[in-house]
């Protein structure tokens, strides 16, 4: 068969972005289930990787640490389901901004240390580099990622949709 011009069609941005859409919400929360299980089993480790930033006192930072992987997780499943996609973007856009100002914050002040961000953090060994610039990318496409949900948080196959009795993809041609 051949397929002249007129056969064909462009796949067109408002079919597409409700698609990327759901890449986005997915993949955002593949990296908090991630994040947040890695860092669950070992709340004392977490707390001890906060502690490394050297940016609150030990005390706030065991809290912050134990607490983080709990709000990581809840960020996952409010992702996964879509459930107040827009609140669960800002909130990881807001935390991913931090993460990055932390990472960004030790590599000004030369502190060799490993992030935590899946797990384990704290100091480095003698002799084992940091990879700073690699994890701020890294964090700075989850936030493109988070970003892309607070301007178009509707997706199809989503909780907010289905309390909103959307039909499972919108129409945004008409």
């Amino acid at each position: 068969m051949i397929v002249t011009p007129s056969r064909t069609r462009a796949v067109s941005w408002p079919l597409l972005r409700p698609w990327l859409g759901v890449a986005a919400r997915l993949g955002l929360a593949a990296v908090w289930f991630l994040a947040g299980g890695s860092k669950v089993g070992d709340l004392a480790a977490s707390g001890r990787a906060v502690n490394a930033y050297q940016v609150m006192p030990y005390d706030l930072a065991t809290v912050v640490g134990a607490a983080l992987p709990f709000v990581e997780l809840a960020l996952g499943v409010l992702l996964l389901v879509g459930l107040a996609t827009r609140l669960a973007a800002g909130v990881s856009a807001a935390l991913l901004l931090v993460f990055v100002a932390g990472i960004a914050s030790a590599w000004a002040r030369g502190l060799a240390i490993d992030c935590g961000c899946f797990g384990g953090g704290g100091e480095l060994a003698a002799g084992q580099h940091p990879a700073y610039l690699p994890e701020i990318l890294r964090d700075l496409g989850f936030l493109a990622l988070a970003g892309f949900l607070l301007i178009w948080p509707r997706t199809p196959a989503s909780a907010d949709g289905w309390l909103a009795g959307e039909p499972a993809v919108e129409d945004e041609d008409e």
